[in-house]
């Protein structure tokens, strides 16, 4: 099992390195220039060299990749053009208010998308089936953005019942209930594709199982249908586990459009005003660093799945 964990930690190396790397590129292909935007047209040549040099933004693009890749691995990722504030502290604070979001989105979309599964799974082709699978069917087809708009109009607008935007008055974790009616909307929200994503694939590796010939052993020997029910759901459980690191990854590098609708001050929102300023470090330090958290959560599910079921690790 350790060998497995050290062999999976190593493949991740450079995985990350090609990542910082298509990241960095793509990021200077795109037309343009920061300091278009930082500076009036008729800023002194001299001006513009001096900032130029400051970012690092005169030298050739593969010295700025490696000057840039040192400068990460101390756990420098340098000022922001736009602000002049250092990037770290801008992401740290921005990273924790999307884990406020993507943590609780987390736990209620999988809680929701297993028990849809499972429940879609044992009765097919009931009534019932048919209302979980339309529930996880219309989780996984409704865009993000077209939820939180939807939700924004129906629940602020017309009912009043909850705010439209923003965090709490307390911000960071919630501490009171007006904390909790701020997060309500974008937490459902983010959770609606997960929920339906991990039902279709529960409810398919439930109807898998039950059909195989050890489950028909099992209702053979008479047992309760409470344990067969245990018994399916426990060799369910890898591969819902691998697609829920993967959710998980995806709900903090893509509520981009979630927190700008609810402006919530996430990483999302950072990086979507990172693009529009086209503030590089800004913009490099984001990607990189929600690429790293989603190779980690995978890396962690691997070796957790590998824990569970000995067969991965052959």
């Amino acid at each position: 099992m350790l060998v497995y964990a050290l062999v999976r930690i190593l493949y991740t190396i450079p995985i990350l390195l090609g990542v910082s790397l298509i990241a960095f590129g793509l990021i200077h292909l795109v037309p343009g220039n920061p300091l278009d935007l930082l500076l009036p047209p008729e800023a002194p040549k001299e001006l513009v060299d001096q900032i130029k040099a400051k970012y690092g933004f005169d030298q050739p693009l593969y010295i700025q990749y490696f000057t840039w890749l040192g400068r990460v691995a101390v756990g420098d990722l340098g000022n922001s053009v736009f602000t002049g504030e250092p990037v770290r502290e801008q992401l740290i604070s921005a990273l924790s208010n999307t884990l406020v979001l993507a943590v609780p989105a987390a736990v209620l979309g999988f809680a929701l998308g297993i028990f849809l599964g499972a429940v879609a799974g044992f009765n097919r082709d009931t009534w019932i089936d048919k209302l979980a699978s339309a529930i996880a069917i219309t989780g996984v087809s409704m865009p993000h953005y077209w939820g939180a708009i939807v939700s924004v109009i129906l629940f602020s607008v017309i009912l009043n019942w909850l705010p439209a935007t923003g965090m709490g008055p307390s911000g960071g974790l919630p501490q009171s209930w007006e904390d909790v009616t701020h997060m309500i909307l974008p937490v459902v929200t983010l959770s609606l594709i997960p929920m339906g994503v991990i039902s279709r694939l529960v409810r398919a590796t439930v109807l898998e199982i039950n059909g195989q010939e050890f489950t028909a052993a099992l209702r053979g020997k008479g047992l309760r249908r409470k344990r067969i029910i245990f018994h399916v759901l426990k060799n369910a459980a890898p591969p819902a586990m691998a697609l829920m690191g993967l959710q998980f990854g995806y709900l903090l590098g893509g509520s981009i459009l979630v927190e700008t609708v609810y402006n919530w001050p996430g990483s999302g929102q950072l990086m979507n005003l990172a693009i529009f300023r086209r503030d590089i470090p800004v913009l490099q330090a984001t990607v990189v660093v929600l690429s790293f958290f989603f190779v980690l959560i995978n890396l962690s599910v691997d070796v957790l799945q590998a824990a569970i079921d000995p067969r991965i690790r052959r």
